[in-house]
């Protein structure tokens, strides 16, 4: 392979659940403030089997057809405006897209720098996942300490990462739902003090909430599914509770009952990273590098891992996430 060439994921076609491929394509150039990052492991995420499948396109000035929206490598090449990084370091970040390949090129801010206490893969399993867990309940949500927290899909990437985070900030009880009993148990090693269950009826962790805080509800919920829990969790917040929506994984449409939302003073505010600007996810890098980066170097959080897998074994890497049986991040490694 020429210098001017590397490996990545590509995307053939977007029928059925899509086809992708690794193949050699041309290498990115790093120019003005921009950073090229030699990608050590990559991080899969929801969003990455909806573009697969047609259904979440890359943003203009993005590959159209290599996915990846978070990595972690070290810097290899800066453009003449870069003035926050030198070649060699050690980094973390976000992508609009084109990160699971062996080098990807991104805005100098977008970066932040690894702590000696993570390898490559742990890292790359952290930008998407925490930053977003961080941004919705800190930055949209303003949790405050003593707060009681809900935390749907609490075994995935995003949750798991949010259960971490509110116990660290001192959350007065950090709540839970998953699908299965298994995934319950495994997050309260990272914080859950209670959790539930829940199959085709949403009012059982409605139920549970009202259990647990004694009718009170929580103030922050933090919700993956979307639709189908709508009602639920008008149901579990308490009064001037915040939901913060981000993902739609039990559907994107529902009825909003008003009259609910004006008698407890309800905010709900959906938000998503990708679709950002690149000053926003400068600032929401940031924060994360300042809030986040030091936990990560103490251990008072952790990446979770559920399984790596190499580059050449990308499609059983997707297959994995597609599952729905994963209890924390799918990594791909490059080298």
């Amino acid at each position: 392979m020429s210098e001017e060439k590397m490996r990545a994921v590509r995307i053939l076609s977007h029928e059925g659940a899509g086809e992708l491929e690794v193949a050699e394509v041309e290498k990115p150039v790093a120019r003005a403030d921009r950073v090229r990052v030699c990608v050590r492991a990559a991080g899969l995420n929801r969003a990455d089997l909806l573009q697969k499948r047609g259904r979440y396109p890359a943003p203009p000035g993005v590959p159209a057809d290599i996915p990846g929206l978070e990595f972690a490598g070290e810097v290899e090449q800066v453009g003449d405006e870069v003035r926050m990084w030198k070649t060699g370091q050690r980094v973390f970040g976000l992508a609009a897209g084109g990160a699971q390949a062996e080098y990807a090129v991104v805005p100098e801010n977008h970066l932040a720098e690894i702590p000696d206490a993570l390898d490559f893969a742990g890292a790359a399993a952290v930008p998407e996942v925490f930053i977003t867990a961080h941004d919705a309940m800190f930055t949209q949500a303003r949790l405050e300490p003593g707060e009681r927290v809900l935390v749907h899909a609490a075994g995935s990437g995003v949750g798991t990462a949010a259960v971490q985070i509110a116990r660290a900030a001192g959350a007065g009880s950090v709540y839970g739902t998953a699908r299965t009993a298994e995934k319950i148990e495994r997050a309260r090693e990272f914080g859950l003090d209670e959790g539930v269950v829940v199959g085709d009826d949403p009012r059982v962790f409605a139920e549970a909430v009202r259990e647990w805080t004694n009718g009170a509800g929580v103030q922050v919920l933090l919700d993956l599914v979307g639709a189908s829990y709508l009602d639920a969790n008008l149901d579990a917040l308490g009064y001037r509770g915040r939901m913060i929506l981000v993902g739609t994984l039990g559907g994107a449409s529902a009825a909003l009952d008003f009259r609910r939302m004006m008698g407890k003073r309800l905010q709900l505010t959906g938000t998503a990273l990708r679709a950002r600007s690149a000053e926003e996810k400068a600032a929401a890098v940031r924060r994360f590098a300042a809030h986040v980066v030091p936990l990560l170097a103490r251990r008072s959080v952790r990446p979770v891992l559920d399984q790596t897998f190499a580059l050449e074994d990308v499609r059983a890497a997707y297959e994995r996430l597609e599952s729905n049986e994963t209890f924390g991040k799918v990594v791909i490694q490059m080298q």
